[in-house]
């Protein structure tokens, strides 16, 4: 019961949230091109830009809310906890291998590294999935390498990079933080032993999937505009004053990356488009960096875990990627 009125009430404010981005999207226009208002030409723009990083996500999102319903439904803890190896170490590395083999984006991953966290999966294990999961997966590789002219070594370097460094998150993240982090435990109807109709089960994993999606969309409603509003008017040449060194170019990348919010699977045609601008490391900073945390999914997972670990866990992907991206220049 108390399950249900949490998944009521995060209805009602998801709802409120989208008619409130419905009137400013779609009905401003409208009475803009009636003369009713008059609205400037960056509002248009921040509107596109809304609305397409909405198109390229909310699909992911759907894929990811519809796998956290079926872990909820059909995955019960015994099963996670025989899946997942005693030993730190190779929990990880398994967490991280699992997740490059994944396709999700790093908004669709979020609603699922929360249901493995519930079922009691080790933080570590899900910030590997995490990290991974978006950044490395083969529809990733492959658009990585088409976009750079069929260009390999950029497709394996981001590959490689983005994988040591999600070792070594994860690695510390279980250093870090012995307990789930989540905000707060969500009272879910427990996994029944006794197993049901095919027909009841798919029914139970629908409704755990739509609560989930008006759970998670509110969030990502309101990322996607912080987003659009920073590209609108922050402009991205304004930030080439800053990069007159490898190292400050990479962090001009990093925070473009952080910024745009790109969808992962379509990232690397952005990054390509900066190949006369900037160097080689900086645009797989770019690469690398985004897929594993960007402003749209640090809101979903501050709706989700406390904001200590999420704040540490910025500061670990920065410092990390930045690292070892910058010895990249080396090779």
């Amino acid at each position: 019961m108390q399950y249900r009125q949490q998944a009521k009430s995060s209805h009602m404010s998801t709802v409120t949230i989208i008619g409130l981005f419905i009137g400013i999207t779609f009905i401003l226009p409208i009475l803009s091109t009636k003369e009713f208002i008059s609205i400037p030409n960056s509002f248009q723009q921040l509107n596109t830009i809304f609305l397409s990083i909405l198109i390229e996500a909310i699909p992911f999102v759907l894929i990811g809310v519809l796998i956290a319903g079926f872990i909820q439904i059909f995955i019960t803890e015994e099963q996670i906890r025989a899946w997942i190896p005693k030993n730190k170490l190779f929990a990880v590395f398994m967490s991280c291998v699992v997740g490059a083999l994944f396709p999700a984006c790093e908004c669709g991953i979020v609603p699922i590294v929360r249901r493995l966290v519930e079922k009691g999966v080790p933080l570590y294990a899900g910030v590997g999935f995490l990290l991974t999961g978006p950044l490395i997966n083969p529809i990733v590789i492959v658009s990585t390498y088409m976009a750079f002219g069929n260009d390999l070594k950029m497709a394996l370097l981001r590959m490689g990079v983005g994988f040591i460094a999600a070792l070594v998150i994860a690695f510390i993240i279980s250093y870090l933080f012995t307990s789930n982090q989540l905000k707060s435990e969500t009272h879910l109807p427990a996994s029944k032993e006794k197993r049901q109709p095919l027909f009841v089960s798919m029914n139970s994993m629908l409704k755990h999937s739509i609560d989930e999606f008006f759970d998670m969309s509110k969030y990502l409603i309101i990322g996607a505009f912080a987003a659009a509003t920073l590209q609108t008017y922050v402009s991205a040449q304004s930030l080439l004053f800053f990069g007159d060194s490898i190292y400050h170019s990479t962090i001009v990348m990093m925070a473009l990356a952080y910024f745009l919010s790109l969808c992962s699977e379509a990232d690397a045609f952005i990054g390509a488009s900066f190949k006369n601008i900037f160097p080689t490391t900086s645009i797989l900073a770019f690469l690398v960096y985004g897929p594993m945390i960007d402003l749209k999914n640090t809101i979903m997972l501050l709706s989700i875990f406390k904001a200590r670990f999420v704040f540490m866990l910025f500061l670990l992907i920065t410092s990390i990627v930045f690292l070892f991206v910058s010895l990249t220049s080396f090779i």
